[in-house]
């Protein structure tokens, strides 16, 4: 049984503040990862704060600059299912709808969603050395089993994967994400919010030491007419990518005027490059070119023996996935493109 004091939060910076008063406290929501990580022993707290009663992070709403902020407290369910989402961002809705199970949807909230540890076997098992849990203590990954492994971005301390599915949507949009503090507030870009490892893989994001999420604010525009979110995976539900693709884009008559694409399941961190997505912009919709920013995008990848596969099945998603982006009704089942 791990004991602990419970604190029910009635404004953000006595929460805040709660959590700078200790070293083992911090704050609870949905705590669909949180508890998981209790439960397997790989953390404790003395303390929990939680904050469900902060009302005012439980909105999604139109914001000055024409785009939306989402409530860090709203559910994923709710957000995926808000009118603004499904008719403005309807990536956002399709990758958060390709997550987890409708059960933890419910309760997972947006904010916890971007602080969600690895689902890496060997973080999960604290009878295992494992650089993320214990730094410098080793990444037995690297010569395990490593199917569901980074093929980028990775480092000789690490190479597990960011889970989220949400977060590849944000990662298109250019979200950002409004965090508060005992010294303010601030907002942080959502590609420099999350870490690559590095020789510290324990830092899975930037957000400062007892930071609160607050909201992640959505640009105004939302790609509504082309997009698609694609995840293989081993099974239909309830499962983490392989390989992940959100795909949003913009055509002026027969050529690219915008295009962004961000990968999941390969990475410590959603996964974008720029110069595979300006080398697009101007060019035409087509397979080869696709194919050949695909190959941008997956410059300097590594496979680790049980995850070489990785490498060329997300090129072809890559592909895949733009293809669609052009009809998001071929997104329906039954109706994708093969390659």
């Amino acid at each position: 049984m791990n004991n602990f004091n419970y604190y029910k939060a009635t404004d953000g910076m006595g929460a805040i503040q709660k959590v700078a008063s200790g070293r083992k406290v911090d704050f609870i929501a949905g705590g669909t990862n949180l508890l998981d990580l209790w439960k397997y022993d790989l953390t404790d707290f003395e303390s929990l704060v939680d904050i469900n009663a902060l009302g005012e992070l439980k909105s999604i709403g139109e914001n000055e600059n024409g785009g939306i902020v989402l409530g860090a407290l709203v559910t994923n369910a709710d957000t995926a299912y808000h009118p603004l989402v499904e008719k403005r961002y309807p990536i956002l809705s399709k990758a958060i709808l390709a997550g987890a199970s409708a059960q933890i949807r419910n309760s997972a909230t947006n904010g916890g969603n971007l602080l969600q540890r690895t689902r890496c076997h060997y973080f999960y098992d604290a009878d295992l050395p494992c650089n993320k849990r214990v730094p410098g203590s080793g990444c037995p990954a690297i010569q395990g089993h490593n199917r569901m492994h980074a093929i980028l971005g990775h480092s000789n301390s690490c190479i597990a994967v960011f889970p989220s599915d949400m977060c590849v949507a944000l990662s298109v949009l250019d979200a950002v994400v409004h965090v508060s503090g005992a010294v303010g507030e601030r907002s942080i870009p959502f590609g420099e919010f999350h870490r690559l490892p590095g020789t510290s893989p324990h830092l899975d994001n930037t957000l400062g030491k007892n930071e609160l999420i607050t909201g992640i604010s959505l640009p105004k525009e939302g790609f509504a007419d082309n997009y698609a979110y694609l995840k293989l995976r081993d099974r239909h539900s309830y499962a983490f990518a392989l390989v992940s693709v959100a795909t949003v884009l913009k055509m002026e008559g027969d050529r690219i005027q915008e295009i962004r694409i961000s990968l999941g399941g390969v990475a410590h961190k959603p996964w974008r490059v720029k110069d595979a997505e300006l080398y697009l912009r101007d060019k035409r919709p087509t397979e080869e070119n696709f194919g050949y920013a695909a190959t941008l995008i997956l410059e300097g990848s590594k496979g680790f023996v049980h995850n070489d596969f990785k490498i060329d099945l997300a090129k072809r998603a890559i592909v895949r996935n733009c293809l669609m982006a052009l009809k998001p009704e071929s997104q329906r089942p039954g109706a994708q493109p093969s390659l």
